[in-house]
C-alpha cells in the first residue's frame, strides 16, 4: 500500500509578526522567512568598526549622506526585513530613512562574513539587494581577508573587483574613498 506524504507548508511572516516578536534576538525577514541572527563574534566587530569608522569619516567629510549599522532594520517591503552590517543612503534619498527604519534600498550595503552567514550574505541576501536595487554591495571576507565589490547590472550584481589584503580598494559609488585592505584585517 502506498504511503502519502503530506508536506506541511512553512509559516510566512510578515514584517507585523517581525515587529511582535518579544525576545531579544536578532531576526531578518528573507521572503517571509523568519531568520534568526547569532550575535557576531570578536573578530567580526573589529573588521566592522574599522570599517565603519573609514567609511563614517569620508562620508561626512564628503558631507554625502549618512551611515547606518546593524542592528537596525532595513524594510524592503512586508515580507523583507533585513539588517546589514553597514548601509550607507546618499543625502539625495535620505527620504527614504524613516523614524524606525530605512524604507527601501540602501545605495551601499556591507556585509562581513560570519561563520553562520555565509549562505545568506552570499546568496540570499545578494539575490534580495539586487531584487530591490541596492546600487553597490560589499561581501567582506574575514578568513581570505578579501573584500569583493559587486556593482547592480539590469537588476543583477557584477563582480566589479575583489580586493586582497595586499590592494587599495577604491569604490565606484563612493567617488575618491580609497582605503587599505590591509587596515580592516
Amino acid at each position: 500500500m502506498a504511503q502519502i506524504v503530506v508536506e506541511k507548508e512553512a509559516k510566512r511572516y510578515t514584517y507585523e509578526d517581525y515587529c511582535n516578536i518579544s525576545d531579544d534576538k536578532r531576526y531578518e525577514l528573507i521572503d517571509g522567512e523568519l531568520l534568526m541572527t547569532p550575535s557576531p563574534i570578536t573578530r567580526h566587530q573589529r573588521i566592522s568598526g574599522k570599517l565603519e569608522f573609514i567609511l563614517k569619516r569620508f562620508i561626512m567629510e564628503n558631507q554625502l549622506g549618512e551611515l547606518f549599522y546593524a542592528p537596525y532594520d532595513v524594510h524592503f517591503d512586508n515580507e523583507n526585513v533585513v539588517q546589514p552590517d553597514i548601509l550607507f543612503i546618499s543625502k539625495d534619498r535620505s527620504g527614504i530613512i524613516g523614524e524606525k527604519n530605512v524604507q527601501g534600498a540602501p545605495d551601499l550595503v556591507v556585509e562581513i562574513i560570519s561563520e553562520n552567514s555565509a549562505y545568506r550574505d552570499m546568496v540570499q541576501k545578494k539575490k534580495l539587494y539586487a531584487k530591490f536595487g541596492v546600487k553597490e554591495y560589499w561581501i567582506v571576507i574575514p578568513e581570505g581577508e578579501e573584500i569583493e565589490i559587486y556593482t547592480l547590472k539590469e537588476n543583477a550584481y557584477q563582480l566589479y573587483q575583489a580586493y586582497g589584503k595586499g590592494n587599495s580598494l577604491e569604490s565606484p559609488l563612493l567617488k575618491g574613498l580609497t582605503l587599505k585592505v590591509m587596515d580592516i584585517f
